[in-house]
Formats: structure tokens, sequence, C-alpha cells
């Protein structure tokens, strides 16, 4: 196989299995195997850029863009209607019913019933993507509907935006940009720890990351994607109704929005009443359903006002506001330092769950709302995931809110850092709280993971002056731990045990532990992959660190300050001297002497678990799919192999046993 068809066929994988993870939500390999495919494809790139098109999935982040061009929309982006009631659903059924052909003059039992088309109206921001012959070539904002904003170069970097269809065809798509629930939450998590300023909702966060000029940033965030529109070019391809439209889109590999076709106004209601139900349990903001005349040829029929298609109308769902009490103001400190307020307030049901306390995100917010203790407070949770006070009104009990000069906490004197809006505890070592903060990030399930080291257990070794920093925690004793309240002699040993269980480690697991400012588990995975030691990333200069892909300047910035704090440096080289072992299982492409052959395991293996097994495999470049098929190039049998084995051996499959796996892996 020649370079150029080499490159197509990863090209071709790449897509395949981008379309099952971001648009089907149905990964059929790992993140290391895809990642590993993608890795081959840059390198041969890099060798033949002859060989680069516009297409390909290296080409999703592109360079920084001085602003943005303004380019006319080939068909108009119209507003929708709204109804916000069943009346008004209704009445606009009846002017779809008046405006289009066989109708008696008014609503009864025998007047017919159009097929209507429903679907959940996505809070994101609406764009419009062209193909030409099945390659993306342009994205646009839908700016005033006439003329929106190129943004081509940050909607390639959204995975569930394909750069190429299954098939060849010309056409124009509109979709709803959305950032999913739990991106937004850590990206204001992210924001707040950085002392910048939060987004309000996740429609916000989407559209502020979309039109970022530098696509890199754009890229770093969570966005996907809901298709709900779509005109065939060639009138040939396109279909009858709006449903089969988006069901023809949905094959040609677009992710798209999930229609349900009902007949007449009143299956449309019910379904409206269904979706606000369901609405809060789904992982995107929607706050309302779009429905549609199904048939294109009576959406022709009925045309558009100046303003609106007349086949269209949005039923938005009732805010999710509610009055009540504002208690309290409280203050809390992160384990960076940071400080923020949140309102206590008296307890109110909201969106399907009580609610007792409310963000106040940070001190500019309580200026801006003129937020008093005691104020009848307007909480909000419409398409927010965290509630937020929007508005507050005074009462007789309305006291003016004094502003913290010093840490709740340790009484430190609050820093503000330039450029940021939160207030700092500047006291690292002496204030329990970030202490605290510390050491529970470093012992959870995504840093050291030690088992059984909760919060109310290290709320008591920090106040008992037992631990400062994460090395102490492997300095602890068995008389110790049993001063603890609540800790018997069996919970001691376990809790003693999983510590000095944790003393080898991952590499990766451990970087993310030491909670560096911005760095976080996907970043410290980067950082193993680039680095095969603590020494030499603590060596690492700025350089070294921004030119590394995923990672930016203040990351590389805040990276350098890290391992250049001589207190940091003590604990790293404490921790070290009690024991830790750090190990660093991403291989050099050299290593990977197993990359490409694909092992199942079935039956019970004596030395090892199968997870062990599997992660034996795959950091030597295997992969370990679960079934057995043509592709398969080992099966490991172990005690009690079934129905697996008898496919393999049916196929000619090569049979291995435990020894031989063994002996296979010391090579």
């Amino acid at each position: 196989m020649d370079i150029q068809e080499k490159i197509k066929k990863l090209r071709k994988e790449i897509e395949y299995y981008s379309y099952l993870y971001y648009v089907e939500d149905n990964p059929k390999v790992e993140d290391y195997e895809y990642d590993a495919l993608f890795r081959e494809l840059q390198k041969l790139e890099d060798e033949h850029p002859e060989f680069i098109t516009p297409d390909s999935p290296t080409q999703r982040v592109g360079g920084i863009s001085e602003k943005f061009e303004q380019v006319p929309h080939k068909n108009r982006l119209y507003s929708l209607d709204n109804a916000n009631n069943d009346e008004e659903l209704t009445k606009w059924y009846e002017r779809v019913l008046k405006d289009t052909t066989n109708f008696e003059g008014q609503m009864s039992l025998f007047a017919p019933k159009i097929p209507l088309s429903c679907e959940y109206k996505i809070d994101g921001l609406a764009v419009s993507l062209t193909y030409k012959n099945g390659v993306f070539v342009q994205g646009l904002t839908r700016g005033d509907g006439i003329v929106g904003e190129d943004i081509t170069n940050n909607l390639k970097t959204i995975k569930a935006i394909p750069l190429k269809l299954f098939e060849p065809v010309d056409l124009e798509v509109r979709g709803e940009v959305y950032m999913p629930i739990k991106s937004f939450e850590k990206l204001n998590a992210k924001q707040i720890e950085t002392g910048q300023k939060t987004f309000a909702n996740p429609r916000n966060a989407a559209a502020g990351t979309v039109r970022q000029l530098d696509p890199k940033i754009t890229a770093s965030r969570d966005l996907s994607i809901f298709i709900y529109w779509g005109n065939f070019f060639n009138k040939e391809d396109a279909p009858k109704t709006h449903s089969e439209t988006i069901e023809k889109l949905s094959k040609l590999g677009f992710r798209t929005s999930k229609v349900k076709v009902v007949s007449g106004i009143d299956e449309a209601i019910d379904f409206c009443k269904k979706t606000d139900e369901i609405r809060h349990t789904l992982d995107y903001g929607t706050d309302g359903v779009v429905i549609k005349v199904d048939e294109i040829s009576k959406q022709n029929e009925l045309g558009f006002t100046s303003r609106v298609p007349k086949w269209a109308i949005a039923f938005k769902f009732p805010p999710e506001e509610v009055w009540t009490e504002l208690k309290k103001v409280e203050i809390s400190v992160g384990r960076t330092g940071t400080v923020t307020p949140v309102a206590r307030l008296e307890p109110v049901n909201l969106a399907g769950s009580v609610v007792s306390r409310a963000s106040l995100y940070n001190f500019d917010e309580i200026k801006r709302l003129n937020v008093q203790v005691g104020d009848r407070a307007l909480v909000k949770k419409a398409a927010e995931i965290i509630p937020k006070v929007i508005r507050v009104e005074k009462t007789e009990k309305s006291v003016p809110f004094e502003f913290p000069k010093t840490c709740p906490v340790c009484g430190s004197t609050l820093e503000e850092v330039p450029g940021e809006v939160a207030l700092y505890c500047p006291n690292k070592k002496g204030c329990s709280a970030q202490i605290k903060g510390r050491i529970e990030y470093f012992v959870s399930k995504n840093a050291m993971d030690i088992d059984g080291l909760g919060e109310s257990i290290i709320s008591q070794l920090v106040d008992k002056k037992m631990v400062y920093s994460y090395p102490d925690l492997y300095k602890l004793t068995y008389e110790q731990l049993l001063e603890l309240d609540l800790i018997a002699e069996k919970s001691a040993q376990n809790l003693l045990d999983a510590i000095n269980l944790s003393k080898n480690t991952k590499l990766p697991k451990f970087i993310n532990a030491l909670g560096i400012r911005l760095v976080g588990k996907e970043s410290a995975d980067i950082l193993a992959q680039n680095f095969k030691d603590i020494n030499a990333l603590k060596e690492a200069s700025i350089e070294d660190l921004s030119s590394i892909d995923g990672i930016g300047e203040k990351m590389a910035k805040s990276i350098y300050d890290y391992f250049h704090n001589q207190d940091n440096l003590n604990d790293l080289n404490a921790a070290l001297k009690l024991g830790l072992v750090l190990e660093n299982t991403y291989k050099r492409e050299e290593d990977l002497k197993l990359k490409g052959l694909s092992f199942v395991l079935t039956g019970t293996l004596e030395k090892f678990s199968r997870d062990e097994a599997q992660e034996i495999l795959k950091s030597l470049g295997a992969k370990t799919p679960n079934s057995v098929s043509k592709n398969t190039n080992y099966v490991i049998a172990g005690e009690n192999a079934g129905s697996k084995l008898t496919k393999a051996q049916n196929l000619g499959i090569k049979i291995l046993t435990e020894e031989e796996f063994i002996e296979l892996i010391n090579k």
C-alpha cells in the first residue's frame, strides 16, 4: 500500500470511530487506540504535506483569526413564533389548517389532522454548515438571519460535526451548537479556580466558546451539536417530509435531533407535557419543543411572514424561577485559596429538587445585585444547572453584607490578583481549608485513589495537626489513626493498608494528584506521555511545556512555577523518600511491540485479573476487544473458557495459554 492510500485508509478509520463516539455515543475502540491512529496519520501528513486535505481529521484546529468575516446566508435563518400555553398552540394549529387546502373552516372532530413533527428545542447557538461533494467547506453563525460570521475553523474542532459525509452530496444543514451540562459545570469550576468570570448558563458558554478567535480554545472546551434542518441542493435527493430529512441526515453522519411525528395538535401538546417532565434528566439544556408541519409541500404552501415561518412554532417551558429568603451569605475557601460567596436560602422546591444554596459566583456579582442578608431572592434554574440568585428585593430584615477582608478560616488578609475577579487567601501552608481541600483532591479517585480516606477523616487529621501536606499521609501510624473519632482497630489497619498501597501508582495519577493550577486529569495524561518521569517534568522549561499539543502558555507557566516553588519541591522529595513509586505506563512508539494486534481474553487466569492482563496488553499497543471476530489475532484462554474459545477454534485463531501469554509479554 502506497503512502497516499495509507493516509486515506487512516482518515476513513478515524472518521468512522469519531462518528461512533461523538454522534452515536457508541465507542468501539479504546481512547489510546484512537489516539495512536491519529498520531500515525499526523506523522504521515507531516512527512508528506502534499497529501494533506481540508477534510483530514488533523485539520480540525486551524490558525488564529484576527476577526470573523461577514458572509451572507444562502437561505435566510428565520426566527420562530413562540407559544407559552396550550391555547396559543391550538390557535397556531387553527391558522395552519385554515391556510392549507382541504379545510372546512373551523376546528371540529371531523377536521383533518395534519402530521406534525416534534423535537426538543436545544438551548444553544444556531449555525449553518455547507457541504460540497460531502466535504465540510463553510460554517456560519446565525447573525441577524441574513448575514452571519464565518467560524469554519472553530466549528471544525467540534468532533460531532463531520468533516466528510458518508455520501458525496451537496447540501446546507442547520444545527444548534451546545455545551453538555457536565462540561459546563467543569468549565465554570475551572473559571472560578483561575479567578475568571463564570458563564451564566450552558448557552452563554457555548456562544462564547464558538466565537473564540483562537480555535485551540474552542477545541479545549467540550462542545457538541444537534442538526435540525437540511436543504439538499440536488432536489432529487430531497425527502418529502421533515422527519425523513432528519433520518437521511443521520445516515449521512450527522448527529440529529430526535423527531417524533404526531397526528394533530392534541398529540403535540401531550408530547410537550411529557418532555417538560423529563427534561431535567437530559445532559443538555432544552427550553421548549419545536413543532413543525411535517410535509415539506405543506410548509412551502404555508410560507413565511416577514419574520417567522408559518409552519413552525416553539412551545416555551415556563421559566424555573422561585422567590425565597436569603438567610445568609457564606464564604467558602477552595484548595487553591480562592474565596467565593454562596447564598444560604430558606429551602425551596425548584426544577424538581429542593434548593437551599445558590451561587453568587463572586463579590462583583454581590455588588451588581446589591445583595443584602434578609432579602427576598429570586432563584433561577432554567437551562442553568447550578441554582443562581438573579434578583433581590429588600425587606424589613435586609442588612448590608460586609465584604470580607480576612480569610474566614485562618484570618489571613485576603488578596486580589490583577485581572481576576476572585479574592484569594495567600496562607497556603497555614489555612486549614486549603490544606483539607488539597488532601481531599490528592486522595480522590482520579488521583491517588486512597479508599476510605474521606472528608471527615481528613478534617480530623488536619485539625489534630497530624497532616499538613500530602507526604504526611505516608508518615501516619496505626496508633495515630486510632485517635480519630469512629475509627476502630480494623478500620485503622484498613486505612493504613490503603495508604501504603497507594505508594505504587501511575505517573499521570500522581501528576493530577498534585493539584497544579490549571492541570487536570487529561492534562496529566498528556504530560506523562511527553515526560518519562517526574524528574524530567520537574526540569522542563516553559518553552518545552508550551510546545506540547494540549498544554497552553498559561498552563505551561503554572506547571513551571509549581516545580520552581521550594515548598512544593520539599513535599515532592519527602514523598519520594517515603517510598512513592511512580510508574509511567505510556511507552514510546518503539516500545509498542504488540501494536495493531488484537487479543481476546476468556476464562479465569491464575496470575492476573482480566483487567490487569488487558492493561499490560494495552501498554504494549495491543487491542483488547470483548468479542472474537475474524480480526482477532490471539485468544488467551484461562480456566473454564467458554464460547469465545470455541469460536476462536472454529475460525482458526491462535490460542495462547496463560504461560504462553506470560512468555509473550516477557519478550
